[in-house]
């Protein structure tokens, strides 16, 4: 197969596509110098592709200035649009669509599986909206579109993991806040084995949460880290100094949604880390 990926430098958009070239599938990277050169070049790129991974998204843990609002927007919506774009004027286009999205796009009140309707009204979720908005002017008579919600990806690679493992190691780790937020996660080899059957098994269509099946808050997510590196998670990070660091961007940490994989259960999705503990002891070699 040849399968173009747009967020390939990401850590998610590596992972699949080393996904992808050890089954021998040829990946086509789409860069931002070829979304800029519009429409017809994205078309002559895909001709021969069976399938588009749209991964593309900038960093949220980082501060929110007004700048780095736009690039948050524009690298997720505008370069959904620039590329569904393309694949609805191409003559033979790709069979499949996989894009991200993310839980953000829910509220923090409400328990959420893919059929949940109780958005939050704040900048993240109206992105994911907006996101998953132009995803679905994809020509669904011509190519089969799956949409991924993806809670915090777990590995020692990158993200948020990554960014927790000093300080834990150091003891100085602890719950955000009181700690009672719910923590969507998942391990990055559960996201990449999702996002490789949904290119490869049409049964995967429309939206699904890619989520871990355990549910926990963050002060079990941080307890469990803790404990498995054999340190104290006893200083809890105050949500006044992540506003000092990250501005609106704090509550980007400092809530979460409890959010249910209710679709990839009931597709008989195995998951290869369903408990943090495992994921954990798997991500840090304990």
């Amino acid at each position: 197969m040849r399968i173009a990926i747009c967020g390939i430098s990401g850590l998610i958009g590596n992972a699949v596509a080393n996904e992808f070239r050890s089954a021998n599938d040829e990946v086509i990277p789409i860069s931002r110098s070829d979304l800029s050169k519009g429409t017809e070049h994205l078309k002559n790129l895909l001709e021969g592709t069976s399938a588009v991974v749209n991964l593309a998204g900038a960093p949220i843990a980082k501060r929110w200035t007004k700048k780095w609002k736009e690039e948050i927007y524009s690298s997720r919506v505008n370069t959904t649009r620039a590329i569904v774009e393309a694949v609805n004027q191409m003559e033979n286009p790709p069979k499949e669509f996989v894009s991200a999205s993310a839980v953000g796009i829910y509220d923090t009140i409400s328990v959420h599986d893919e059929f949940s309707l109780n958005y939050a009204g704040d900048f993240l979720s109206k992105v994911c909206q907006n996101w998953e908005g132009e995803a679905l002017k994809l020509d669904s008579k011509r190519v089969r579109l799956t949409i991924f919600r993806l809670g915090v990806v777990l590995s020692k690679k990158g993200g948020a993991l990554k960014q927790m493992l000093l300080p834990f190691k150091l003891g100085l780790g602890g719950p955000i806040g009181s700690g009672e937020q719910f923590f969507p996660w998942i391990h990055l080899s559960d996201v990449v084995r999702a996002v490789s059957g949904a290119v490869k098994i049409p049964k995967a269509t429309g939206i699904y949460n890619l989520v871990a099946p355990e549910i926990l808050n963050n002060r079990q997510f941080t307890s469990t880290l803790a404990k498995t590196l054999k340190r104290p998670a006893i200083f809890p990070v105050p949500v006044w100094g992540l506003k000092l660091l990250f501005g609106e961007g704090a509550s980007a940490l400092s809530e979460g949604q409890q959010v249910i994989p209710q679709r990839l259960l009931a597709d008989g999705f195995d998951f290869s880390f369903p408990t943090l503990e495992r994921a954990l002891r798997k991500e840090l070699n304990k």
